[in-house]
């Protein structure tokens, strides 16, 4: 094996480093980075799975015109050509680019820079305006700069770190280890979560404020208001590097601490408490995710916050301050080169005559953008009502995370031209273009990534570019050059891509300066260590901003900005949908769902409902539940719990038309937005909710591929050796044999086994080849099937699996079900652990691991073993009150 490639992790925004050492075969291993500073060698599940990823058989190699296969001079010359034509036609704004999170820096750079200076337009967005844009905002208005001040290091160093709408176990587990290992390390640091959603971040916190979703405003309007009563506002600070805190203050007291505990559903004495704790602990870090920012009025959210440490004098200084965490690697990165349709390069403000001159000036362009873009709801709207013409969409699949996603796709659809690059032949966005480019994917591609603590690292490739793959910046050059501006890119390397990126950023004389680095040769680029910006030619570096005020505002002092709350409307629909993520999954799963493991963890969509709500529906565990909204409609499987109010629901977005048709989220939600940011509410859609009577519910397993058939519901995943799939429908099939064939991909000559319950209405069926191995599986019945999918999909690996426990759903004889995956890294079932536990008398996490390995490698799932512990002792404690 070679040797490990130094790079960086292709999730979340937490920005982990990773050694991957290629196998000769197109694969690699994978392990952390110990030299790294986000994560000094932890992973988490979906980075310690990130080797399962790496292969081809769902890439798209090539290009495709109109579905056929063409050379890249065809597809090039046909993109030039018709964005050209459009721009003559109908004007520089008829155009745009979506673009993604997922790029690297320097094919951000690329595509802003061709948009904004020399098409003349500002219509490029991303889709990190799904998940991050309402802290821009939210900075921009108080900083006068999208700055992130503090540090993860100030995360371990305070002594209360506030989680406002953050699932830190799941959607940033490093941090999440981060933060445990320092509160182990110092049990005195506190922990508060607050959200409406007990989730696995719970199990950490000292205290959960589950407050009523959207009332974030009034907590924060309330704690301002308080440390103005208790005489904690740093009027040295406030008086040298703050302006508008009066105005603040009189917006926040409109609400009294009975309009608050209304607002909230959190009773007086736990905001009292709350308030009191945070006022007096000067080491504060409040930080916040997309339970703030995925909101109507999310910037106003972002400035409640901020308001609070910038009256306190919290802010830049070790220990303290505001911290959003972004979603997407490099959500930062987008960011500062203005990824966004309403910023510049190098946080240039696009609505700034000057900052517009300075740009255009450095690239020597004959066109400079005007005004801000069309943010992304507006632009998908912009492409069905006709005035966008043509659209570059970049790494990302709209069609599925946006919100009104079936108008979205009914967009796509009548839009006179579509261009997608991506790396996935199966990403649903693609069905709609006239144009598919293939891209380089992870391990294949050179640049750099921006975490959300400004540390700038290393995206390096250690596997060769497969098919006629191609990097992104070098297909956007080329387009460039086609369209008349061959010289302004005629980069050659995503080195002289970034040294021209940090060029600007010394031009440009804002928070964000990395012209250190202007002059840096190849391989200075090729060695580079992680560092974090601002790195400036003159070498002032600072790990934080703030501290002694700086603002980047035209007086150079900070604005508290007024923030007042807005009861929502009454919901036409009795309940309110929450969105999210899950432990083990990353967006549309284009690469989570290639690995087995982390499909073993949740394979199937859901919807978390109250046990109260779930009684007054009829609906039991695991029923398929109907949720509708005013835009869509969604089947999913109903997983009752009380981790949420009564009221609300709870729904994962990753899943597709590829994966599951009718578990589509963004299908549900309205395209609501928030004014300052463009941000849409993709936490907060008013549904119904109602049993969905489904005349029977399958199960398969199979070695190939399924093709579902038409059905009501279908949802599909990878297993070690295969696949499976839930099925259900509301008409039975006439010959059930002739469907399981079908679906699992037996050949006529494959053998049969049958069996059918005419009393009970059970049908089974497994098929097997001339050496007695199976080839596939299936299950129906009236109810969803009892059966092991953890046994049926390992007998796919087996040579001669006991043909009747095939037909009976499980192993032979006392073979315990290992239940749904906590651990994937070891594939540890719930039930094995449930086990061990009891008849072990496993009481903590250590012994937990000692005895079954769970949650001693990447550690994302020990919240959840903590959760059964805390279960299996209350159950303990009940059974002996009784």
């Amino acid at each position: 094996m070679a040797a490990p490639v130094a790079t960086s992790c292709p999730y979340c925004g937490v920005g982990c480093g990773v050694l991957a050492a290629p196998d000769g075969s197109g694969g690699a291993s994978v392990r952390g980075d110990p030299a790294h500073p986000a994560n000094a060698g932890r992973l988490c599940s979906k980075g310690s799975a990130l080797g399962e990823t790496l292969g081809l058989e769902e890439r798209l190699l090539h290009p495709e015109i109109g579905g056929a296969r063409a050379t890249w001079p065809e597809a090039l010359d046909l993109v030039a050509g018709r964005f050209s034509e459009t721009i003559r036609d109908h004007g520089p704004d008829s155009v745009a680019f979506y673009v993604s999170g997922q790029l690297l820096t320097e094919d951000y750079y690329v595509a802003n820079k061709l948009m904004k200076g020399f098409i003349g337009s500002a219509n490029i967005d991303t889709n990190s305006r799904l998940c991050m844009s309402s802290s821009v905002a939210g900075h921009r208005r108080a900083f006068g700069a999208d700055t992130v001040p503090g540090t993860y290091e100030d995360i371990e160093q305070a002594d209360l770190v506030v989680l406002v709408g953050s699932n830190l176990a799941w959607c940033h587990p490093v941090l999440h280890q981060r933060l445990a290992a320092a509160k182990a390390a110092r049990p005195t640091l506190r922990v508060i979560l607050i959200d409406p959603r007990r989730t696995a971040t719970a199990e950490l916190a000292d205290a959960h404020l589950a407050l009523a979703p959207g009332s974030d405003v009034a907590l924060f309007a309330g704690l301002l208001s308080w440390i103005a009563r208790e005489g904690a506002i740093d009027q040295a600070y406030v008086s040298a590097h703050v302006t508008g805190l009066d105005a603040a203050l009189t917006a926040a007291s409109a609400l009294s601490l009975d309009d608050i505990a209304d607002a909230t559903g959190l009773a007086q004495a736990d905001l009292a408490a709350f308030y009191a704790e945070w006022t007096r602990t000067a080491c504060v870090v409040t930080l916040w995710s997309q339970g703030v920012n995925q909101s109507a009025c999310g910037t106003d959210k972002v400035n409640a916050i901020i308001n609070c440490h910038l009256a306190a004098g919290r802010i830049g200084r070790p220990g303290m301050g505001p911290f959003s965490v972004t979603g997407q690697p490099n959500a930062m990165g987008g960011r500062e080169v203005g990824g966004l349709a309403n910023m510049l390069a190098a946080h240039l403000d696009i609505e700034n005559p000057e900052h517009r001159a300075r740009a255009q000036a450095f690239w020597v362009s004959p066109a400079i953008a005007q005004r801000p873009g069309l943010k992304a709801v507006d632009m998908f709207r912009a492409v069905g009502d006709g005035r966008l013409k043509a659209l570059w969409i970049v790494a990302t699949n709209p069609v599925v995370s946006l919100p009104e996603a079936d108008a979205v796709r009914a967009a796509l659809t009548a839009c006179p031209f579509v261009v997608v690059s991506e790396i996935s032949a199966r990403a649903d966005t693609g069905r709609f273009a006239d144009v598919r480019l293939p891209a380089l994917a992870w391990g294949e591609k050179e640049g750099t990534v921006t975490n959300s603590d400004r540390t700038i690292s290393r995206q390096r490739a250690f596997l060769a570019p497969p098919g006629e793959a191609r990097a992104d910046w070098a297909i956007l050059c080329d387009v460039a050059a086609r369209m008349g501006w061959r010289d302004a890119f005629a980069h050659a390397s995503a080195a002289a891509i970034f040294r021209e990126h940090a060029a600007l950023s010394g031009v440009a004389a804002r928070d964000f300066d990395i012209s250190a680095w202007a002059d840096c040769s190849d391989a200075d680029y090729a060695a580079m260590r992680p560092f974090r910006w601002p790195a400036p030619a003159c070498g002032a570096t600072r790990a934080r901003f703030f501290s002694e005020g700086g603002f980047f505002t035209d007086d150079g002092r900070a604005r508290a900005v007024p923030t007042s709350y807005r009861r929502a409307r009454p919901a036409a629909r009795p309940f309110i949908l929450n969105t999210g993520r899950v432990r083990d999954h990353w967006h549309t799963m284009t690469r989570t769902g290639l690995s087995p493991r982390l499909s073993a963890h949740v394979a199937e969509p859901f919807v978390e409902i109250h046990p109260d709500d779930a009684a007054a529906l009829g609906v039991r565990p695991a029923d398929l539940v109907a949720v509708r909204s005013d835009t869509g409609a969604a089947l999913l499987r109903a997983l009752v719990t009380d981790r949420g109010p009564r009221g609300a629901l709870f729904a994962p977005m990753h899943w597709t038309a590829e994966t599951c048709p009718a578990a589509r989220i963004g299908a549900l939600i309205a395209a609501e937005t928030d004014p300052a940011s463009g941000q849409p509410a993709l936490k907060s859609a008013a549904v119904s909710a109602g049993r969905f009577a489904a005349a029977w519910h399958g199960l398969a397993v199979s070695r190939a591929r399924p093709e579902p058939p038409a059905c009501a519901y279908w949802a599909l995943a990878r297993r070690r050796a295969g696949w499976s799939v839930e099925l259900a429908g509301q008409s039975a099939p006439a010959d059930w044999t002739a469907f399981a064939r079908a679906l699992v991909g037996a050949a006529p000559e494959a053998e049969p086994l049958a069996y059918r319950d005419a009393a009970t209405g059970a049908f089974r069926a497994a098929f097997l080849d001339a050496e007695g191995r199976l080839l596939g599986a299936f299950f129906a019945g009236p109810a969803p099937v009892p059966a092991s999918r953890a046994w049926l999909a390992a007998a796919l690996s087996q040579a001669a699996p006991d043909r009747a426990a095939l037909l009976a759903g499980r192993g032979p004889g006392a073979t315990i079900d290992p239940g749904p995956i906590v651990c994937a890294c070891f594939d540890v079932g719930l039930n094995v652990i449930a086990r061990a536990v009891a008849e072990q008398g496993l009481a903590d996490l250590d012994a937990i691991g000692a005895a079954l390995q769970a949650g001693t490698n990447c550690g994302s799932c020990r919240p959840e073993l903590a959760r059964l512990l805390d279960a299996r002792a209350q159950d303990a404690a009940s059974r002996s009150a009784a």
